[in-house]
């Protein structure tokens, strides 16, 4: 099957292709976070290809029919792969402390040096792995929806699929724990465990919005008097307002399409609102408030068989049940160094982003310009979260020499790698604007290239459009394939292995740990192209596109 034919569209389902194109679609209809589809008026200047033969459709290649799928989010997704896949492998060759501090970046870990040049550049490019799955998961909260709305499927039919959607990645996740752990730990949630429920809150809440919106688009209208004095000119209409939708089509008149932006403005301003309260809420439920006790965690270090925290600071609950939904879970049986309902922001601000770049459509400028703008708001909150001290959970907890020798100066501005220390166990405010601004400025780069260029990185595309089948494989390649080189061509680098405390034995020359990364993502790169296709050819609702 040619790139071409399996990349889905939200046009897939449309009603002007009759029966025929709606079957069509429901095998070929795209996937939430894995990968997605967009509208030919947006994804021609967003980096596209056609996933259907324009000739087949109109006369005209430049049809409003001819079905696109955007490649940018493709792309960004896959290159978080292969950077995510860069920590592991550093885990699964134990070349070097997982932390720029040495320890993972925890809410109360007290940091005292820096880890390598090398390992703090990797550590930090990887941070904006999970915060940009998240963010994309809500992207395509949104395309689904609208995807299969356009199929005729009812809001309990696409409940029930968020809701099918869920418990799969969390037995997937339960599985993958049992197997790493050989059955010690009962649930490890490396990640997927997060992302499940995540998408399912993301889901619920499209749904609520979806019904809500037109309900108060028609209160709105009722209120506002039909006079022909607010009548206004097409120059004068808002330039951004929600696309038609099945369940909400055009209205005639101005003043309820004027009732109609009012409510799409609302929404996307309620939404703001709830990403930061959903961020915030991991400083107001942080045991230590953020700030760090200095003589609580000194060389109290405790290894996990996960990539993990691994520090036993008061931040950590040792009550699974209820800890794991907003603290880092760590106990004999249980592991969590992601709770879920302290990454929802992420895929709040994926579902507002995804509302606005579906709102209208936009040129290649327009979206290279946006996505620039936005990261670079986001980048301006991380500085200000450094200069004003606010946003961080590591108060007081920047202990290194050169913070010794300057104890009256704000601790952010005394070195670079102070000033780019953020929180991820649980993420903080400043780690939640700087890896935002990391995934828009890539959004930024990946939406500028010409097509025929973003076509021809073909390694990101299929690493992007089958991401959990890459995650589940890379995993056993990686720390497999490790474990046997490390055992082969291993010294003593004087760091205790994740997987064996007792085992100081690791490979951490620099240049042997990117070839072996390297090697790894060649070597897995034919089985997940040909799942990408695989999966192309299986219905809308196979529980095959869950991977």
């Amino acid at each position: 099957m040619t790139q071409t034919e399996d990349a889905p569209s939200e046009r897939d389902g449309a009603t002007v292709g009759g029966v025929r194109m709606a079957r069509r679609a429901d095998r070929r209809s795209d996937d939430d976070f894995i990968s997605h589809g967009i509208t030919n008026g947006i994804a021609s200047s967003y980096g596209s290809i056609p996933s259907s033969n324009p000739a087949s459709s109109s006369p005209s290649k430049s049809s409003p029919n001819s079905s696109t799928r955007a490649l940018a989010p493709d792309l960004l997704r896959g290159f978080l792969m292969l950077t995510m896949a860069l920590d592991h492998t550093a885990l699964a060759l134990n070349t070097w402390e997982h932390g720029t501090g040495r320890t993972s970046e925890m809410d109360g870990a007290v940091v005292t040096s820096w880890n390598r040049r090398a390992a703090y550049l990797v550590r930090s490019l990887t941070h904006l792995c999970a915060p940009g799955f998240t963010f994309l998961l809500g992207v395509g909260v949104v395309y689904l929806g609208r995807s299969r709305t356009r199929l005729g499927w009812s809001s309990g039919r696409i409940a029930r699929y968020f809701a099918v959607r869920c418990g799969v990645l969390t037995v997937v996740n339960v599985v993958l724990g049992l197997a790493v752990s050989a059955g010690e730990v009962w649930f490890m949630n490396f990640v997927l465990f997060a992302l499940a429920v995540d998408y399912f809150l993301a889901g619920m809440l499209w749904l609520v919005i979806d019904e809500t919106e037109p309900l108060l688009a028609r209160s709105i209208s009722g209120l506002l008097p039909d006079d022909a004095n607010l009548l206004q000119d097409d120059a004068e209409e808002p330039l951004l307002r929600p696309s038609p939708t099945p369940q909400s089509p055009r209205v005639s008149t101005r003043v309820s399409t004027r009732a109609s932006t009012m409510s799409w403005h609302i929404h996307n301003a309620l939404l703001g609102i709830v990403s930061l309260v959903t961020i915030w809420w991991n400083h107001w439920l942080s045991p230590t408030g953020g700030h760090c006790d200095v003589q609580s965690n000194d060389n109290n270090f405790m290894p996990t068989t996960a990539p993990g925290p691994g520090l036993d600071t008061p931040a950590i609950s040792h009550h699974p049940l209820l800890g794991i939904w907003f603290w880092v879970v760590e106990s004999k049986r249980v592991m969590s160094p992601f709770p879920p309902l302290a990454w929802l922001s992420f895929a709040i601000v994926g579902l507002l982003y995804a509302r606005i770049i579906l709102a209208r459509p936009w040129s290649r400028r327009d979206i290279a310009l946006g996505h620039s703008l936005v990261g670079l708001l986001f980048f301006i909150f991380f500085v200000l979260t450094r200069v004003l001290r606010f946003g961080n959970l590591s108060e007081g907890c920047l202990h290194t020499p050169e913070h010794d020798k300057h104890p009256n100066q704000n601790p952010y501005l005394v070195s670079g790698q102070s000033f780019f220390y953020i929180i991820k166990y649980p993420p903080d405010v400043a780690f939640w604007a700087f890896t935002l601004a990391g995934n828009f400025f890539l959004l930024a780069l990946f939406g500028g290239f010409p097509v025929r260029i973003s076509q021809r990185l073909t390694i990101l595309l299929d690493f992007g459009r089958a991401a959990l089948f890459f995650y589940i494989a890379h995993l056993f390649a990686v720390f497999i394939f490790g474990a046997v080189l490390v055992r082969l061509f291993g010294h003593d680098v004087g760091i205790p292995s994740p997987q064996d405390p007792d085992n100081s034995k690791g490979i951490d020359n620099v240049w042997a740990y990117l070839t072996i990364w390297a090697a790894l993502m060649l070597l897995l790169w034919p089985a997940t192209r040909w799942y990408s296709r695989f999966k192309s050819t299986k219905p809308a609702d196979s529980i095959w596109r869950f991977f």
